[in-house]
């Protein structure tokens, strides 16, 4: 379900400190019902989660369809990515975020871990068209557990960046993100039960 933007910048997000550069572009409940304890359990379903390998062919269709046109464009290249084209939000992180573990990413998703603590984390992408960060974050629900919640900042590269994000922000929301969110559900169904067990600390 997405959710109203102040659902992410009324939140005390240690992301903050770094991204008041960037635009917030959605906000996501994720269909992950929880305890306080299984942030974790979200990081680990989410470092393996490929929206190009999703269960809807509209969706994989989509992804496939923008890693050829980069590739034939040369948006995605090694002189496009973090350090190369944009300086990596690593950089901006405070001491004690720097410190912390990294995110168990995969090296075929093209998102770079930034910072990893017991409610928050997150991963950014560069590349010519965009340099966007995603943002994972535990919160509690209305029904007395938790859930995940996802935002999205960017921070567009130009005028291909900003007609970029303007042309595909209907099959975002229209196609990518409800698969998303369907796929997110059952891989989090299959993973386990919730340990609604644990109490808030």
């Amino acid at each position: 379900m997405r959710l109203p933007k102040a659902d992410h910048t009324s939140r005390p997000w240690r992301i903050h400190e770094i991204t008041g550069d960037f635009r917030l572009e959605d906000v996501w409940a994720l269909p992950t019902p929880g305890g306080p304890g299984d942030f974790p359990r979200l990081v680990e379903l989410m470092a393996s989660f490929d929206p190009s390998d999703s269960a809807s062919s509209a969706a994989r269709a989509l992804f496939a369809i923008r890693w050829k046109v980069g590739e034939l464009l040369g948006w995605d290249g090694p002189d496009a990515g973090a350090g190369a084209r944009a300086p990596t939000l690593r950089d901006r992180l405070p001491a004690d975020l720097r410190e912390t573990q990294a995110f168990p990413g995969s090296e075929d998703l093209p998102f770079s871990p930034l910072y990893l603590v017991e409610n928050e984390c997150a991963l950014e992408i560069v590349n010519r068209t965009v340099h966007g960060v995603v943002h994972l974050g535990w919160v509690p629900d209305q029904n007395g557990g938790y859930r995940g919640q996802m935002a999205v900042l960017v921070k567009p590269d130009g005028l291909l960046g900003t007609s970029y994000m303007a042309a595909i922000t209907p099959f975002r929301h229209l196609i990518v993100y409800p698969a998303m969110m369907r796929e997110i559900e059952r891989k989090w169904r299959e993973s386990g039960r919730p340990s609604r067990s644990m109490s808030p600390r």
